[in-house]
C-alpha cells in the first residue's frame, strides 16, 4: 500500500494530510490556498508521493450535499485528468471542523492559533484521512 493524500476542500483553503508509507497514520501537511492547490499537489506527488486521494464529502445533518460539493466535483475531474491511475475516494467529513477545534483546544493551542482557519483545515484533513485509513 502506498501513501494516501487527504483533501479537506474549501473555496479559499484546502486542508491537506498524507499517510505514512504503510497507510496507517495520518500526518497533517501545510494548508494550500485553493487557487494554488494543484501546484502544491504536484510538489507532494514528486516527494513523498501518493497513490490515492481521499476528499472529504461535506454533508449536512439531513444527509444532503453542501453548497461546496459542486466545486469539489470540478476539482475531482481535474484530479482524474492530472493524476491518472491515482484512486480517488470520498469520505464523510461531517463534524470534522468541530472535532478539529476541540482537538486544538485539548492540545493546548492558544486562542490565536485556534482562530487561524488554516490550523482547523489541517487538523480536519488529518481527521478525515485517519478515519478513512481506519475504515479500510
Amino acid at each position: 500500500m502506498g501513501r494516501t493524500l487527504a483533501i479537506d476542500y474549501g473555496t479559499k483553503r484546502c486542508g491537506l494530510a498524507i499517510s505514512d508509507p504503510l497507510g496507517m497514520i495520518a500526518n497533517g501537511l501545510p494548508t494550500a490556498e485553493t487557487q494554488s492547490l494543484f501546484a502544491q499537489l504536484d510538489a507532494i506527488r514528486k516527494e513523498p508521493g501518493f497513490d490515492a486521494i481521499v476528499i472529504g464529502l461535506p454533508l449536512r445533518h439531513s444527509g444532503e450535499a453542501s453548497e461546496v460539493e459542486g466545486d469539489i466535483q470540478k476539482a475531482i475531474t481535474k484530479l482524474r485528468e492530472r493524476y491518472p491511475g491515482v484512486g480517488i475516494h470520498r469520505f464523510d467529513e461531517r463534524f470534522t471542523s468541530k472535532i478539529a477545534m476541540q482537538t486544538l483546544v485539548a492540545a493546548g493551542a492558544t486562542k490565536k492559533q485556534r482562530k487561524e482557519k488554516g490550523n482547523v483545515d489541517k487538523v480536519s484533513a488529518t481527521l478525515i484521512l485517519q478515519e478513512y485509513l481506519n475504515s479500510i
